[in-house]
């Protein structure tokens, strides 16, 4: 179903009024100690001192001056942070007081203004089985409303999942390191595990990455309520199932747990942290977990 424009700008108004607070009150000094010291710039070359890195050797000022001179670095007080966001059409789904795409939307606002207020650069990219839509890192309050915009009120073309694409896409966009968090609910039963794998190599080494899972309860583990029909929606498959069953409600639960326990051991060997988020749950003390462990 398609929102009008006041219905967009309405929702728009409402997530910022709520994470704007949020990331004042809360994230604003933990991204900042997360993050700070992630990225290095050059700032000036002094002599060598035994126990320096050789590998910081300006090699050009030394042969100049003839005597061994080294790099000198500071911290770069600007950062890029990039949002990934999975807006494939099972973010749609939820049983609680919210959908995955609403609590997503509102974690990616809260980080977005959190960088805001670091005066850090934010860019988006919007994925489902291919790159939706690139909005390139820029600053400022109005540019994080285009972000939260196009998270309200983006249809996508893409019927299912494909992480491996926008990971690859990132590393294709991105040059310079960036802080970029990773926001799905992993549901990507068509991926190719060895390119996932390959892809996620690739993008840790050369970017600061951070994967937030974003799930419904019903996700994990179905009720006894029955008889009932499922449709899967990015495939469109429907099945009957027969929830007051134990066995198959324990099929279920086995199937999601040995596909999720999969993902984050994926994520775990190339050293991307994990917040896990339930529709139902207080994602700001999953957040601050996550930052808490850097």
């Amino acid at each position: 179903m398609h929102q009008t424009e006041n219905e967009i700008l309405r929702r728009v108004r409402h997530v910022e009024i709520k994470t704007r607070g949020l990331s004042d009150e809360i994230f604003a000094g933990k991204y900042h100690t997360a993050f700070r010291g992630r990225g290095m710039s050059f700032s000036e070359v002094r002599e060598y001192r035994v126990g320096d890195d050789v590998r910081d050797i300006d090699w050009n000022v030394t042969a100049r001056s003839e005597r061994t001179h080294v790099k000198v670095y500071e911290e770069e007080r600007e950062l890029t942070m990039m949002l990934l966001v999975d807006v494939s059409p099972s973010r749609l789904f939820g049983t609680a007081e919210r959908t995955k795409k609403n609590l997503t939307t509102e974690i990616a606002a809260t980080l977005a203004f959190s960088a805001s207020k670091n005066n850090d650069k934010v860019g988006c990219i919007l994925f489902s089985d291919r790159i939706e839509k690139f909005i390139p890192p820029k600053k400022g309050r109005s540019h994080i409303l285009t972000i939260i915009r196009e998270l309200v009120g983006f249809t996508p073309e893409g019927g299912s999942t494909n992480i491996s694409e926008a990971l690859r896409f990132l590393v294709g966009v991105n040059k310079k390191r960036t802080t970029c968090f990773l926001l799905s609910d992993f549901i990507d039963a068509k991926s190719d595990i060895a390119k996932l794998e390959d892809a996620l190599k690739i993008a840790s080494s050369k970017h600061d990455i951070m994967a937030i899972e974003v799930y419904d309860k019903r996700d994990r583990e179905l009720p006894d309520v029955g008889i009932i029909e499922l449709r899967d929606a990015e495939t469109g498959a429907t099945e009957w199932l027969d929830t007051s069953s134990r066995r198959v409600r324990d099929y279920w639960a086995k199937q999601y747990a040995q596909r999720h326990d999969n993902m984050l051991e994926m994520l775990r060997h190339n050293r991307i942290d994990c917040a896990q988020v339930s529709t139902d749950d207080d994602f700001v003390v999953e957040l601050i977990k996550m930052f808490k462990q850097r």
